[in-house]
């Protein structure tokens, strides 16, 4: 544990050193909500009954934390190629403890963007149910964050080409953004992208942010927590099993 717990230590002052692209990572995000978010505010509102921005800001938040998992599995892929990681793996402790504090060290840093975007969001107008939900979306947090910084992990374990990793994660996770209701709803979408939408992991991490903060469930709060926790678990170990396989 105490392993884990320098290694989590080590990623989080190496991601803090490239503040340019922590907050590079904000962009698309913020773009959404204050760009999107005011523009079709109007049509939104005639179209439901509801406030554009108090639905879109949870997403948003979600997006961050999926955003700054491609930066994370990025950074691992530079690692290799500099011989950063070479020197991290003769350590004597298991690989999966060193994948257990990248991914730790990573899903800090993504949280900590995802905690900025919510600020942003009360800035431009965002209200939460209460403040005494607070914690409980720092769980969901947690979740999506662990579970996609396992998921970028295992993606650069088994990559080497700093090119073909944004190609292939834009390639994997713009469909994950844009079909887990982030930005509008899925319930009118064709059958086959409904079933996607279901098949999304993010789709419940946007659903558990959106019930805690807004009050508003597609499916429920236990669901939520179930799927995310058994996906998470699950990208863990595949992440572990590549991670354990890679050759610095």
């Amino acid at each position: 544990m105490n392993y884990i717990y320098l290694l989590w230590r080590l990623q989080w002052k190496r991601h803090l050193r490239f503040r340019i692209r922590i907050f590079s990572s904000l962009g698309q995000p913020l773009m959404f909500m204050c760009v999107l978010g005011f523009g079709i505010q109007p049509l939104f509102q005639k179209a439901t009954q509801e406030n554009y921005i108090q639905f879109v800001c949870p997403g948003v938040v979600a997006i961050a934390l999926l955003t700054s998992s491609i930066v994370s599995g990025l950074g691992l892929i530079f690692d290799r190629q500099f011989g950063f990681l070479k020197q991290t793996l003769v350590a004597p402790a298991p690989r999966v403890l060193i994948m257990f504090g990248r991914t730790l060290g990573g899903a800090t840093v993504s949280v900590s963007e995802a905690l900025l975007v919510l600020l942003v969001c009360f800035l431009v107008g965002f209200r939460p149910n209460g403040i005494q939900m607070l914690p409980m979306a720092l769980v969901f947090m947690l979740l999506i964050a662990l579970m996609f910084n396992a998921l970028a992990t295992a993606i650069a374990a088994t990559l080497s080409d700093a090119q073909a990793f944004p190609l292939f994660t834009n390639f994997l996770f713009a469909p994950i953004a844009f079909l887990s209701g982030a930005y509008y709803p899925t319930g009118n979408m064709p059958v086959l992208l409904r079933w996607f939408a279901l098949l999304n992991p993010l789709s419940y991490g946007v659903d558990g942010l959106r019930g805690v903060l807004i009050g508003t469930y597609r499916f429920s709060p236990l669901t939520d927590i179930a799927v995310l926790s058994i996906t998470m678990i699950a990208l863990l170990a595949i992440g572990s099993y590549l991670f354990s396989r890679i050759e610095a």
